[in-house]
């Protein structure tokens, strides 16, 4: 209303329901057909941390055995401390053991601990004493 006590009405150019819910349901349906060819990409990532961990791993044992001559298989024994996972409240999405430590020879896998591509494969990455970095389960 107006001072004058005349009702002004404007038009305001603006999107209708229906034009919006057309948009949302091309955008879903372009992210369902990108979908799975993303999930490798993103499952690659996330090994990401699980190689950069058994690297870290490997140097650790490589200085426990130039002290003490010998591998461990004890973490604290090489000061490696694993990352808590995402079920301990921790950000990690893999879980590490020692598997074999011998005096001339030792390995460490990752396992995930979760499902990236939700088909019931876990990942699990292996190194040895040599460094080779090996991806036993691939996800």
């Amino acid at each position: 209303m107006n001072f004058k006590g005349k009702i002004v009405t404007k038009r305001v150019a603006a999107f209708n329901l229906q034009e919006l819910l057309v948009v949302l349901v091309i955008i879903g349906i372009l992210i369902l057909i990108a979908l799975p060819n993303i999930m490798p990409l993103i499952a690659n990532a996330r090994s990401l941390e699980a190689k950069t961990q058994l690297k870290h791993a490997f140097r650790m044992q490589r200085n426990h055995f130039f002290m003490h001559s010998k591998y461990s298989n004890d973490f604290n024994a090489i000061d490696f401390i694993p990352p808590k996972t995402v079920q301990e409240n921790g950000n990690a999405n893999y879980s590490y053991e020692i598997i074999e430590a011998t005096n001339n020879s030792f390995k460490v896998k990752a396992v995930a601990v979760t499902d990236f591509d939700g088909d019931g494969v876990f990942n699990v990455w292996q190194i040895d004493q040599e460094e080779k970095l090996t991806e036993l389960v691939r996800d």
